[in-house]
This record gives structure tokens, C-alpha cells and sequence, in this order.
């Protein structure tokens, strides 16, 4: 289980306390390896679900109180028996990986909203709970915060997922502002493709600042990392926009002056 980047979250930073990062980085460990399997490299779509049903088995024989049968998921096992982690997260992260090998579009927000439950909101949940801090309170707000990542992501990379023959602009909204795939095909920001960007980035900020208050609830280093995470989502939504949705030729990223930008703006919130 490779953990060299994923996208959505920042991973076992410096800011974390240094007894949280070993569980912290498995966690992330499991979701970077498990979405590879289920996004990168030539495999097809048999061996992907393959791949991910062998992730499963793992955590059955951990679940079972069996060791499991690689290095990796028997690390990820003794962090989930210590810090009492519930495996139905883990579940969650193989079941929305599997759906992405298998479903390549999305008819509304609802839809799009729960495969962001399970891609990106158990991630979130995880960290409160290795934290002590899984409160109903705080895992609303760590659910809003995610999924606005999670989203974020998406427009940041329609033109990529467009290439992996995926689309989660919801065909709902796509009819409703007059555009259709051939504006992803060919790279066309017309002032309808605009408007549905602005649309979008407008629902996921205010997703994103539903869940912001949660950084004021949590404790020293990880407060601090829930408002550069708020942030950083937030930036890359101004990126988008100051584009006017011209993602195709301007995928938006973060340099050092936007960083810099984050921590201060991390101060006031």
C-alpha cells in the first residue's frame, strides 16, 4: 500500500502531533494504495476489482482477529485494534473505489454526494476518531469538509477524468445550463460552460464553510490543520474561478504565494 499522495487530504503533516502520525498514515496508506488500484497504471477493469477485493479479504482476516497475509494490512491492523478504529470506514473507501471502475457518470448532486460519503467523508471520520473527537458535531462538519474536497477535486480535474472516461459534473446540472460532453471533449469554455463552474464552485464553498467551524472545536496542531485543509480547498476554488471554469487549458495549483495566502487567511478564521 504505496502512500506517496493523495490529493484530497494532507498526510501525516508536520503539524500532527508525533503519536498520532503512525495511524494517520496508515489510514491514508490504505486510501492512496486502495484508489490507486482503482484509478491508475493500464489494469483493467476486471483486475482493478480484483485488486480491491483483495484489499477486502485483508481486512476480513483483520476483522476475524486473523493476521492478514501482507506487511502492510498487518501494520493497518494493529493501528485499527489500538486505536479502536470501526472497519465500516475502511468498507466505505473499497465500496465508492469499486464504484469508480465501474460507474462513469452521475444523474444528480444527491448521487454525487453519496460517493462522496464514501470516498472522502471515512477519512475525515477516521482522523476524529484517532483524535477522540467523534462527536456528532464534529463529524458533520468533518462530512461537509471532505466531501467539499472531494468535489474541489473534481472540477480541478474534469479534464483528467474526462481522459479516464469519467464525468461527475451531474447530468442534471449539465442540461440545466445548456452544455453537454462535447464542451469536456473539446476543451470549449463557452460563457453557458462559465456559468456552470461558477455554479459549482458556489455550491461546494458554501459545503466547505458549512464545515469550517470544526477547525475552531479541535485542539492545538489538528484545529491548525483543518483551517490550511479549509483553505487550501478555498483557493483552489478562487483558482477555478478566476479562469472563468477554463480548466482544460488551466488546471488550477497551489504555489508558495498561495500558501502564504492560507496561513494568513488560517489566522482570522
Amino acid at each position: 500500500m504505496p502512500v506517496e499522495h493523495y490529493e484530497n487530504f494532507p498526510v501525516a503533516s508536520f503539524l500532527l502531533p508525533r503519536r498520532m502520525r503512525r495511524p494517520i498514515e496508515a489510514i491514508y496508506r490504505f486510501a492512496r494504495g486502495a484508489d490507486d488500484i482503482a484509478d491508475e497504471g493500464g489494469a483493467d477493469d476486471g483486475e482493478r476489482l480484483r485488486g480491491l477485493a483483495a484489499y477486502a479479504a485483508e481486512l476480513d482476516r483483520a476483522e476475524r482477529g486473523e493476521v492478514p497475509e501482507t506487511a502492510a494490512f498487518r501494520e493497518l491492523a494493529a493501528v485499527i485494534a489500538e486505536w479502536k478504529l470501526p472497519l465500516r470506514l475502511f468498507r466505505d473507501l473499497l465500496d465508492a473505489f469499486a464504484q469508480d471502475v465501474t460507474k462513469k457518470r452521475y444523474a444528480d448532486y444527491p448521487e454525487l454526494l453519496d460517493y462522496c460519503r464514501r470516498s472522502a467523508n471515512p477519512v475525515g471520520r477516521l482522523v476524529l476518531h484517532v483524535f477522540g473527537r467523534a462527536s456528532e458535531d464534529n463529524l458533520r462538519r468533518s462530512d461537509a469538509i471532505c466531501s467539499a474536497l472531494q468535489l474541489i477535486n473534481f472540477w480541478q480535474d474534469i479534464a483528467l477524468d474526462w481522459a479516464k472516461g469519467r464525468v461527475y459534473l451531474p447530468r442534471d446540472d449539465l442540461a440545466r445550463f445548456g452544455v453537454d460532453e462535447r464542451s469536456i471533449a473539446e476543451g470549449r469554455r463557452t460563457p453557458e460552460w462559465a456559468a456552470l463552474l461558477d455554479f459549482q464552485i458556489e455550491r461546494s464553498r458554501h459545503l466547505m464553510l458549512a464545515g469550517a467551524p470544526l477547525a475552531r472545536d479541535l485542539p492545538g496542531r489538528l484545529g491548525w490543520e483543518i483551517r490550511l485543509t479549509v483553505q487550501g480547498g478555498l483557493r483552489i476554488l478562487e483558482r477555478i474561478q478566476q479562469t472563468r471554469g477554463d480548466v482544460f487549458r488551466h488546471r488550477p495549483l497551489l504555489g508558495p504565494a498561495d500558501w502564504l495566502r492560507m496561513a494568513k487567511r488560517a489566522l482570522f478564521m
